[in-house]
């Protein structure tokens, strides 16, 4: 099943100096290793504000929960999962 995760980062409660770069690169690399074992299908950077938009592959919403407290910035509390929900085929597609 596949899932949308929608993040933000808590840029509100951590002055700018807690972003290092050293944490930053650590939550890619955790994100790059997801995204090769196939939990990650794809991640797009928010504009709207500091986060992210997921779409994760997994067997159950959990699942998808366990992954996203995995990461360093969730760890620290530093990332808000503001919204996860399962997704289904769009049924427009299918046969008539």
């Amino acid at each position: 099943m596949q899932f949308l995760v929608v993040t933000r980062r808590r840029s509100d409660a951590f002055p700018v100096a807690a972003w290092t770069r050293q944490l930053l690169e650590e939550e890619a690399e955790h994100v790059r290793a997801l995204y090769l074992e196939g939990s990650i299908r794809a991640i797009w950077r928010r504009n709207d504000e500091p986060g992210a938009i997921l779409i994760f592959e997994a067997n159950t919403q959990d699942q998808v929960e366990q992954i996203m407290a995995s990461l360093p910035l969730a760890k620290r509390g530093m990332l808000e999962v503001a919204m996860t929900t399962e997704l289904t085929p769009y049924s427009g597609f299918g046969p008539r």
